[in-house]
């Protein structure tokens, strides 16, 4: 395992390297998914002891209407040249409509650029670089760790408020996590558990659109303390089941308004444009997160395989979790 730089060390970079991971890892267009090694592909198959296989991809057409101004549901079209043939489309199709991995393309950070300092003209579709294509030639195959954090609040008396936006601390994960004995260890996918995704689709399409309206959403805190502790542990890919990872609108006191301000002070830009870290959202855990309380087992093997686009800012997520 290469000996990476910590967070602490990662912020002692000089110049516009700065809290970035640029040029540390040998394949420049991969990012955090590098941390996965092909021994730690071999430990994770060994996880699979229960014969059971979870699919975290909700329907291509779930959110609508979602929290997104401007993504809509496809229009699925069937078609057939003759009697006995068939094919299909999708007409405006969201790559990041629904469960989904954000690429390294997604966001550039304000007054550095995009990934290892990829030039704006550069980021244009059927260009190669950090484009999510990389992740889909060679997909994501490694342990993963659910971390149950509705399930934590709701046994600590600590229900989330998803319809205030609540701001989640990274203290609550680390005792969700400590409360399930379970540790992160380096090229994990971290799942985070929020209970968003049911608690929205539950709601009848009037409340969802007035939920829409408010702007907020609960999601995970702006904090350097959350970036540091991900990128310490080696974290792969960070997922949730929520609309943003983060909460939304940003809390007021984020470290990151100033660096961030087209963002209002999100933290996609640090772990995105920075960090080269992948981004989940809205990923389906519903019934992982029922069977893994039942057999008291937060640990998994789980692969991630994007649509082979390239050039694309983000895709489905194509995700499966094997227990």
């Amino acid at each position: 395992m290469p000996n990476y730089p910590t967070y602490a060390d990662l912020l002692q970079r000089e110049g516009k390297l700065s809290g970035t991971s640029w040029g540390i890892f040998e394949n420049p267009d991969r990012g955090t998914p590098s941390f996965i090694t092909p021994q730690k592909v071999l430990e994770a198959k060994d996880l699979v002891l229960e014969g059971r296989i979870f699919n975290l991809d909700y329907p291509v057409d779930a959110f609508d209407p979602g929290m997104s101004v401007k993504r809509e549901a496809p229009q699925h079209v069937i078609y057939g040249n003759h009697p006995a043939h068939r094919d299909d489309y999708l007409n405006g199709y969201y790559l990041q409509g629904s469960s989904q991995v954000d690429g390294l393309r997604h966001r550039r950070a304000d007054g550095l650029g995009f990934y290892n300092g990829i030039k704006d003209d550069v980021v244009a579709p059927g260009t190669r670089e950090i484009g999510v294509q990389h992740w889909a030639e060679e997909p994501l195959v490694t342990r993963c760790v659910l971390a149950d954090l509705a399930r934590f609040r709701d046994i600590d008396s600590r229900p989330i408020d998803h319809g205030a936006g609540e701001a989640i601390p990274l203290t609550d994960i680390v005792s969700a996590l400590d409360f399930q004995k379970t540790e992160l260890k380096p090229g994990d996918i971290l799942i985070i558990r929020t209970g968003w995704a049911e608690w929205f689709l539950s709601m009848p399409t009037a409340q969802r659109r007035s939920q829409a309206q408010t702007r907020r959403s609960s999601g995970i805190e702006q904090s350097l303390e959350f970036l540091e502790w991900l990128w310490d542990h080696q974290v792969a890919l960070v997922a949730t089941d929520n609309f943003a990872l983060e909460c939304l609108p940003p809390v007021n006191y984020s470290p990151f308004k100033e660096s961030a301000p087209n963002d209002r002070g999100m933290m996609h830009q640090e772990l995105l444009a920075k960090l080269g870290m992948p981004i989940g959202e809205l990923w389906k855990v519903d019934t992982l997160s029922s069977y893994m309380a039942s057999i008291k087992r937060w640990e998994a093997m789980i692969t991630v395989k994007p649509l082979n686009v390239v050039g694309a800012t983000g895709s489905p997520a194509n995700a499966m979790v094997l227990v």
